[in-house]
């Protein structure tokens, strides 16, 4: 199963995820590219340094939405690696219908809460803020609503009276670096 991993910031999730392929973990999906609309992103740095292919794609800055001119660059990015599956690890653009359909049933996600639980950015601090018990990760495929795809799978993280969102952030992270990678696994030998 050949996969390309999309993202934009720090690539704590591209990370693990290159690091469990790195040590076979992943069954059999390969990582082919990691491509970032932010040329500053950490995540081409960490791709290089697993001898995984990275490309900068040149995006408009300006909106969170993809431009049908954005669109066509990203698609034809992408087809150059001829994906079975996209995998979304902190991509802050949201993706087109036209996207969505060509890769129709190729593309997840992960979020950092209980899906159908705080949708959209900021999730964690809206969690935190709003008092649950129990936040976690949920991996899902992508539809075109936001954050409404059909949910794969999720962890649980507890949050403590103790806990910050800068301790909170930090579980839901640690979750998410088991998670993922275990998604892409299962995935790639017709599990989900």
């Amino acid at each position: 199963m050949n996969c390309i991993i999309l993202g934009s910031g720090k690539g704590t999730n591209v990370k693990a995820i290159l690091e469990s392929w790195s040590q076979n973990q992943l069954n059999n999906a390969k990582i082919k590219a990691v491509l970032s609309d932010n040329k500053d992103s950490p995540i081409l740095k960490i791709a290089n340094s697993f001898s995984v292919a990275s490309r900068h794609v040149k995006l408009n800055d300006n909106s969170a939405f993809i431009s049908p001119e954005d669109n066509k660059a990203l698609i034809n990015a992408i087809d150059d690696f001829n994906p079975d599956l996209i995998v979304l690890a902190g991509f802050m653009k949201i993706l087109s219908q036209e996207f969505i359909e060509h890769y129709k049933e190729k593309v997840i996600n992960i979020h950092p809460s209980l899906l159908p639980s705080f949708k959209g950015r900021y999730a964690i601090k809206k969690a935190f803020e709003h008092g649950v018990k129990i936040s976690g990760c949920t991996v899902h495929w992508v539809s075109k609503d936001v954050d409404s795809g059909k949910i794969i799978a999720q962890a649980p993280v507890r949050i403590m009276d103790s806990d910050t969102i800068e301790s909170l952030t930090a579980k839901i992270q640690c979750a998410e670096h088991l998670l993922l990678p275990s998604v892409i696994a299962n995935l790639s030998v017709g599990l989900s």
